[in-house]
């Protein structure tokens, strides 16, 4: 299976196509939906972020750019996300906010963005990477525009280990394409353990839910 990009996509998972529909649906709803659930990952991914050296950041699926009033003084931020909808958002964010450290927001597919190699010292996915459909790819692009010895940063629900949650999660995979994001994704999915391991790794409000990972940029993927 491909996606519309030509690569390959999880199985009876999401395409680019079912990611638009998906945010172009919830682009309205999506702070008062999911907005609470997720501060909580978000705040931690940016504090992280504010605490690493370097000033440039990218944030790859900024969706309605709930993350950037948080960036630190110092840092500047360049978002991209593959929906128009939420961009928009991000944008009327952006300005009713005044947020000047925010130099600007693209429409673009995070496994395959417009960036030179190394154009950044940090770069930041937020809930992104159980949506896109070839996860490894958006960590091999992140890798990409990540000079070396910066990092990569991820806040994401993985796929549990064990227990009555992962029943659950196998059973919701089929409803992936609706939900907007994959309910099996698992930490295998996003990188090879024997390509990088991460630094950092946090369990994050609620209930340990999501999970914050911070990798330093590996020398390949």
């Amino acid at each position: 299976m491909t996606d519309s990009k030509g690569g390959a996509a999880r199985a009876g998972g999401l395409d680019s196509a079912a990611v638009k529909t998906a945010y172009r649906r919830s682009a309205g709803v999506y702070d008062a939906a999911f907005g609470l659930v997720s501060a909580g990952g978000r705040r931690r991914a940016v504090a992280l972020a504010n605490r690493l050296p370097g000033e440039r950041v990218l944030e790859v699926g900024v969706g309605t750019g709930l993350a950037l009033p948080h960036y630190a003084a110092g840092k500047t931020v360049v978002g991209v996300d593959l929906s128009r909808e939420m961009l928009l958002r991000a944008w009327e964010r952006v300005a009713r906010e005044r947020l000047s450290h925010v130099l600007g927001l693209f429409e673009m597919d995070a496994q395959q963005t417009a960036f030179a190699e190394s154009s950044f010292d940090l770069a930041v996915a937020m809930f992104t990477a159980s949506v896109v459909p070839d996860a490894k790819a958006l960590f091999a692009e992140m890798t990409r525009v990540v000079r070396p010895g910066g990092y990569l940063i991820f806040v994401n629900h993985f796929l549990a280990e064990g227990g009555p949650r992962l029943w659950v999660e196998r059973a919701m995979a089929p409803a992936g394409r609706v939900l907007g994001w994959h309910p099996d994704f698992a930490r295998a999915d996003l990188v090879d353990p024997a390509v990088a391991q991460p630094e950092v790794v946090e369990a994050c409000p609620p209930f340990g839910l999501f999970t914050l990972l911070a990798y330093r940029r590996p020398d390949a993927t």
